[in-house]
């Protein structure tokens, strides 16, 4: 880094605020860091409460290289574990999936009740003081906001403490009965938190998405933030046949995940680093139950209206990686009234990677 410019793990002040280092979005080292210093210690979204309705109901995903699996167990409550065989690391479940009894080890068939204690082991009758009942899978926090499941590590703070403030800013908004619809996956070349960048300021909008701009009114563009996450809000008028007119509220929860909510719709989307310069976005839809043709008509015009602004942010996101990999750049000043989110999200990893 440029011993000229200020430490750049330092605490910074708004009005003076520097983007991050070009040496924080590049790098196996500096992947491995956000592995141990920004996932392991954040509560994570892993879906939505509708697919875990009954006891065995199950969800599997990936946090940043850990494998996780969220089941509900025969008591009604959620339980989220490590996805990884105590026995020679194979999977317990490799997709989503309904009503399991048990957590069979797809390997070698190591069996596990929900509770995620050992029950069968075939064939080890062999093995001097092994018990069965001793092996337990390693297990995650998790909880639940609004219909939302989280996970999180020992590292991350209280979920009370992480999802204050979480209600305010809904406006009427809320997903909680919403039903899933439909996931796409884009792989996008670049570093994740350069994606996460783009998402925190409305400064762009003008800019790179015409289409959204024309249904929003950026002089009411507003963005706040709070202790964990931030949200931009702005009045939205649009065709009957798409959101209506109405409210747009759209959240950052620190450190990857974004919720984006518009009249009738939740989309959710999760950006997971692949390598020090790819990263996928899930992008998961929510809806009102409804089968109508209506319904459904506007659920393919939102699907086609979010691909278009999902290619545009993929391309900037594109040439700004590259441009971060060129050796050209060094931190430049943040705008303090549109990128307030993003100098406190630099700060929120700052403060990680200084631990």
């Amino acid at each position: 880094m440029n011993p000229s410019l200020p430490d750049p793990l330092a605490p910074q002040t708004l009005d003076h605020a520097l983007a991050l280092h070009a040496d924080f979005y590049r790098g196996e080292a500096m992947l491995e860091r956000d592995r141990t210093a920004v996932f392991a210690c954040s509560w994570q979204l892993v879906g939505h409460e509708s697919a875990l309705a009954n006891a065995g109901d199950h969800v599997v995903t990936d946090i940043a290289g850990l494998p996780v699996i969220v089941i509900r167990d025969t008591e009604g409550r959620l339980r989220a574990y490590h996805n990884v065989c105590r026995h020679r690391a194979g999977p317990l479940a490799t997709c989503d999936g309904k009503a399991a009894k048990v957590l069979r080890c797809k390997y070698h068939g190591w069996t596990y009740t929900l509770d995620g204690v050992l029950r069968s082991a075939p064939e080890m009758q062999t093995a001097e003081d092994f018990e069965v009942s001793d092996v337990r899978l390693p297990e995650l926090r998790v909880d639940t906001w609004q219909g939302l499941v989280f996970v999180a590590g020992d590292g991350a703070p209280s979920f009370a403490a992480f999802s204050a403030g979480f209600d305010a800013p809904l406006r009427g908004l809320s997903p909680k009965d919403f039903v899933f619809h439909k996931r796409f996956r884009y792989e996008v070349a670049c570093n994740w938190k350069v994606y996460c960048d783009n998402y925190l300021e409305g400064y762009h909008v003008p800019h790179i998405h015409p289409g959204l701009n024309s249904l929003l009114d950026y002089r009411q563009y507003v963005t706040e933030t709070l202790d964990w996450f931030s949200y931009q809000y702005s009045p939205l008028q649009s065709d009957a046949g798409l959101y209506g007119d109405g409210d747009a509220v759209y959240y950052f929860i620190y450190p990857n995940t974004m919720l984006n909510l518009l009249p009738g719709r939740l989309q959710t989307n999760r950006v997971l680093p692949l390598g020090a310069d790819r990263c996928i976005v899930e992008f998961d839809y929510y809806y009102a139950a409804s089968d109508s043709a209506d319904a459904e008509a506007r659920k393919q015009a939102d699907h086609d209206f979010a691909h278009q602004v999902q290619d545009e942010d993929i391309e900037i996101c594109e040439h700004v990686q590259r441009g971060l990999a060129s050796g050209s750049y060094v931190p430049g000043r943040l705008n303090p009234l549109r990128e307030n989110a993003v100098f406190h999200y630099h700060e929120l990893l700052r403060a990680a990677y200084r631990k």
